[in-house]
C-alpha cells in the first residue's frame, strides 16, 4: 500500500523517547468498523458508490469501502458485450454499482452496474434515424458488424473492410426499429483513437428492487 491511500483506526496515542506524541492506527479495526456498520447491512438492490482497483479479463475488483474489495463481474458491465474490462473502466475510477447478493459468511458481495445504465428504449431514445454518431467497434460477424453506441446500446452495421474490433466508428443511423430492438447502421468511417461512450446514469436512487431491459 505504499503511496496509496487507506483508511485507518485510530486505536491510541503514545510518546515516543523525545515525548512526541505518535498516533497508533489500524487498518484492520476501520475495516471491521465498516464490516459491522456498512457492509454487512447492505441488501440486494441497493445501489453504492465503488473505487475500481484491479482489472482482470474476468471483471473488475472494486473498493467499496476501506479497502474492502468486490468483484464486478465482466457480464455484469453492461449489456453491451466487450472484451476485457479495461474497455469500459480504469484503475481508480469511481463508480455507481448495485449489490447483486448480500455479504456472504465471509463478508464477500458481488456487485453489478448494467442496471444502471439503462432500457434499451430509455438509451435508444438519445438517438434518431438520419443522425450521425460515434461508437466502438464490438463484434464482427460474416453478416455485419456490432458498433457500440452507448454501453446498453449497441446497432448492427453493414459488412465493412478493414475493420478492427476496438476502433472507433462513425456511424450513420439509417432506421431504428423499436419493436424489434434493432438499430441498422452504416459505418462512415473507422479508425484508431481512445474514445469511449458516455457512461449515462439513468438512475439516481439507491434501491433498485428489479430491473428489466426491456418489456
Amino acid at each position: 500500500r505504499v503511496g496509496k491511500p487507506v483508511c485507518v483506526k485510530v486505536t491510541g496515542i503514545e510518546k515516543d523517547a523525545d515525548g512526541v506524541p505518535r498516533a497508533i492506527c489500524s487498518r484492520r479495526e476501520a475495516q471491521m468498523d465498516c464490516m459491522r456498520n456498512k457492509i454487512s447491512n447492505l441488501e440486494t438492490g441497493d445501489v453504492i458508490e465503488a473505487r475500481i482497483t484491479r482489472l482482470d479479463p474476468f471483471g473488475a475488483f472494486c473498493d467499496v469501502g476501506c479497502g474492502i474489495i468486490s468483484l464486478l463481474p465482466i457480464d455484469c458491465m453492461s449489456v453491451s458485450r466487450i472484451s476485457h474490462p479495461r474497455d469500459r473502466f480504469r484503475n481508480g475510477q469511481v463508480i455507481k454499482a448495485v449489490v447483486k447478493n448480500r455479504a456472504d459468511e465471509f463478508g464477500r458481495i458481488t456487485l453489478t452496474h448494467r442496471e444502471l445504465l439503462g432500457t434499451w428504449e430509455e438509451n435508444a431514445a438519445r438517438f434518431t434515424s438520419g443522425q450521425t454518431a460515434a461508437g466502438i467497434v464490438r463484434s464482427i460477424e460474416d453478416y455485419g458488424v456490432f458498433v457500440e453506441l452507448a454501453p446498453n446500446l449497441a446497432g448492427l452495421a453493414e459488412p465493412r473492410e478493414n475493420v478492427r474490433v476496438g476502433q472507433q466508428a462513425s456511424v450513420y443511423i439509417k432506421s431504428i426499429i423499436k419493436e424489434k430492438m434493432k438499430i441498422k447502421l452504416i459505418i462512415i468511417d473507422n479508425f484508431e483513437n481512445g474514445y469511449s461512450p458516455e457512461v449515462k446514469y439513468f438512475y439516481d436512487g439507491n434501491h433498485i428492487d428489479n430491473w428489466e431491459y426491456s418489456p
